[in-house]
């Protein structure tokens, strides 16, 4: 048996956040949430997660998006 903790869903995400899973996603997207991608699905790890919260819930490397300067 394996004792890697299982993946959690965008829906159970959103519960630990309080955000839709609609952010949830578009968190993901734009790198500023910890995430896996199954092919065309993602899945996130909750430990990860977890640690996320933990750490403030700061941007993850590259994960700001810069706008140009005017």
């Amino acid at each position: 048996m394996s004792n890697q903790t299982p993946l959690i869903s965008a829906e159970q995400v959103a519960v630990r956040l309080g955000r839709t899973k609609a952010r949830v996603y578009e968190m993901a997207r734009e790198n500023l949430l910890p995430c896996v991608r199954l092919g065309r699905a993602l899945a996130f790890d909750p430990g990860a997660i977890d640690r996320w919260i933990a750490g403030g819930g700061s941007a993850l490397p590259g994960g700001w998006r810069k706008e140009p300067a005017e």
